[in-house]
């Protein structure tokens, strides 16, 4: 507010015109905080420091709560769309309509068509997707995708075992502990489920067009391989 009224008197006293300052709602979340960078919990228009899949992902991850203010906020679409859209929703809110609408509109806003584009891809690729999603993750998808995963480089041998190949890469802690791990359904290569430790490695199963590895361990620990040939 000060810097409005500091403002408002200087250009008053420069052109002797009578000027009006506007001031509009704060966006808040469901708590009532602000969103901004100094709240810490801010949204770039650049993707250098929010990339399409991270813009896309923090609208689809909104509550219900604030979905029908979120798209007459951050959308051009009519009151009309809108009230349809919440409608559909309110029947299904398990699928999550507003929010993939929501973020759908804004990303393609900021980043365009083929920024959205990127953004479903990526999201298929971490929740959803098998071999096919994977091989059409650019480079640069991959690296935003899994830029805190370490990377182990390594050359693909005749008859190496997954088992082998994961300790080696130390995706697993060691061969008997890491048995019991793939045995139990704990490790996925290229989102795919790996349950045979002896199994041997496949390179048209087990790497990528672009010759690495993703590998899983749980649900949430990354690991890739980097496969020289």
């Amino acid at each position: 507010m000060g810097n409005m009224m500091t403002g408002h008197d200087l250009v008053r006293k420069v052109t002797g015109r009578e000027v009006y300052a506007i001031t509009v709602p704060l966006v808040t979340t469901t708590s009532g905080e602000k969103l901004g960078k100094t709240a810490g919990n801010a949204v770039w228009l650049s993707r250098d420091k929010t990339s399409p899949f991270e813009l896309y992902q923090f609208f689809v991850r909104q509550p219900d709560s604030i979905m029908e203010s979120y798209l007459k906020l951050f959308t051009f679409l009519s009151m009309a769309e809108i009230a349809d859209i919440m409608r559909k929703h309110s029947n299904h809110p398990e699928n999550r309509l507003a929010q993939k609408k929501l973020a759908e509109q804004v990303t393609i806003l900021v980043h365009g068509v083929s920024g959205l584009e990127s953004a479903l891809r990526c999201t298929q690729a971490l929740y959803e997707g098998g071999l096919d999603v994977l091989q059409r993750l650019t480079e640069e998808e991959m690296k935003l995708l899994f830029s805190e995963a370490p990377t182990t480089e390594m050359v693909l041998e005749p008859g190496m075992s997954l088992l082998h190949v994961l300790v080696k890469a130390k995706a697993l802690p060691g061969e008997v502990t890491g048995w019991h791990i793939m045995a139990d359904g704990g490790v996925w290569i290229n989102n795919v489920r790996q349950t045979d430790p002896q199994h041997v490695v496949v390179p048209s199963l087990h790497i990528l067009d672009n010759n690495i590895s993703i590998v899983r361990i749980g649900k949430k620990r990354y690991h890739l391989i980097k496969w020289i040939r």
